[in-house]
Order: structure tokens, then C-alpha cells, then sequence
């Protein structure tokens, strides 16, 4: 296929900060499983992924319906659930998130039901790399601040958070705090370097270029 010109290419969108409101989610050591059952990996597409986000965790089986037929399914009082956090977008954890497998199906069920960035205490490695792959910052603060932020949201779900890549911090309402961003990521992030695909497509000479030079390739 060949490359396409300087005007078809498309840049990747920098990412320097990421505004809006939050979504508290509590616990330590919340894995990829819990995020997104494995139930609902088995899709052709991640379209459609995101009504699935803390599925087990949202709803709990009341037994057969009225009919007899398939288990019924009762909402719990998860925040993904509660209609205060429904336009939400700034997800706000614990640490040791995203811990378990490696599927990338978890920060792509998180992106699809509304989540541009996420502020914890401490994120599984692998989940951190999935995540920037999709633009998605993961942000560190202390384990104070984490939890007064959460508080905070969850008294008032219509603050608005402003997730500062670029700067390391993490404001709301009259506070902000000290954040850390993975250098690596940090990087990507604010140089618009995370998007892989959109970069080769926006370097088609220096991809021909690099092609030309490998042994192992047609010229």
C-alpha cells in the first residue's frame, strides 16, 4: 500500500490536560477483570465495550425473570451506575489499578463509556502502556490528596477536575495538587507521540526511508 502524501497525513492530538468532571471509583488492587469481565472479550470490534465498564461490579443476578427465562440483572450502587456521574470523564482511583491481565480490552471499555483520563494513586505497568496507546493519561498524586479528591467528587459530582498533563497537576474547586506523570508518557503525551498508527501516517517519507534501509524487506 502505498504511503500517503503530506496532506492526507493526520498528526496525533497532543495531550496536555484533560478538563472535566470526575467519577470516584474506591477500592485497591481493582483488576483488569473487574474493569471489563471476560465474558465480553470475545467481540470482533471494541465498539460497544463501554456499557460493559465494572459490569459485575454494577449489577448483581436476582435469579430467573418473572418468565423463567434468562437471569435478570439488578443494578447496585456503583458509581458507573448513579446519575450524577453519567457525563463524567476524569475516573479517580486507588492504587495498584488495572492490576491482572494484560487486556486491552479494559481501558478500551473505560474510553467508550466516557473516560478521557485517570487520576489514582498507583497504576499497573502494563494497564498504564494500554491506556496511552489510547490517549488516556494516568496520573499519579499521594494517597491524601487521592482521597479527599474522591470525597470531594462524590459530594459534589458536578466540579470540574482539570487533569494538567503537561505541568503535573491535578486541580479542583480552590485546591490544587502535585501530580507525577511517567516521564515516558509524559513525552508522548504532550508531544502527540502516543497515537503509533497516526505517527507513521503523518512520516510517510521517513517510514519509505527506514523500509529502504532494512535487509529484510523489498526494495
Amino acid at each position: 500500500m502505498s504511503a500517503p502524501d503530506g496532506d492526507d497525513a493526520v498528526d496525533a492530538p497532543a495531550v496536555e490536560r484533560v478538563t472535566g468532571t470526575g467519577v470516584p471509583v474506591r477500592g485497591n488492587d481493582i483488576d483488569t477483570d473487574q474493569i471489563i469481565p471476560s465474558r465480553f472479550l470475545k467481540v470482533l470490534t471494541f465498539e460497544g465495550l463501554g456499557e460493559f465498564a465494572f459490569f459485575d461490579q454494577r449489577y448483581e443476578n436476582t435469579g430467573p425473570d418473572a418468565d423463567g427465562g434468562e437471569t435478570a440483572e439488578s443494578p447496585t450502587d456503583h458509581p458507573f451506575n448513579e446519575e450524577g456521574f453519567q457525563d463524567a470523564n476524569v475516573l479517580v482511583v486507588n492504587a495498584n489499578f488495572g492490576c491482572g491481565s494484560s487486556r486491552e480490552h479494559a481501558p478500551q471499555a473505560l474510553q467508550r463509556w466516557g473516560i478521557d483520563a485517570v487520576v489514582g494513586e498507583s497504576f499497573a505497568e502494563i494497564f498504564a502502556g494500554n491506556c496511552l496507546a489510547l490517549g488516556i493519561p494516568t496520573v499519579t498524586a499521594e494517597t491524601e490528596e487521592i482521597e479527599a479528591l474522591q470525597d470531594h467528587v462524590e459530594t459534589h459530582p458536578d466540579t470540574e477536575i482539570t487533569v494538567d498533563v503537561a505541568d503535573e497537576r491535578v486541580s479542583y474547586a480552590d485546591r490544587e495538587i502535585d501530580a507525577a506523570v511517567d516521564p515516558a508518557q509524559h513525552q508522548s503525551l504532550v508531544a502527540g507521540e502516543w497515537d503509533t498508527t497516526a505517527l507513521l501516517g503523518s512520516n510517510p517519507e521517513q517510514v519509505a526511508e527506514t523500509a529502504a534501509s532494512l535487509p529484510y524487506t523489498d526494495r
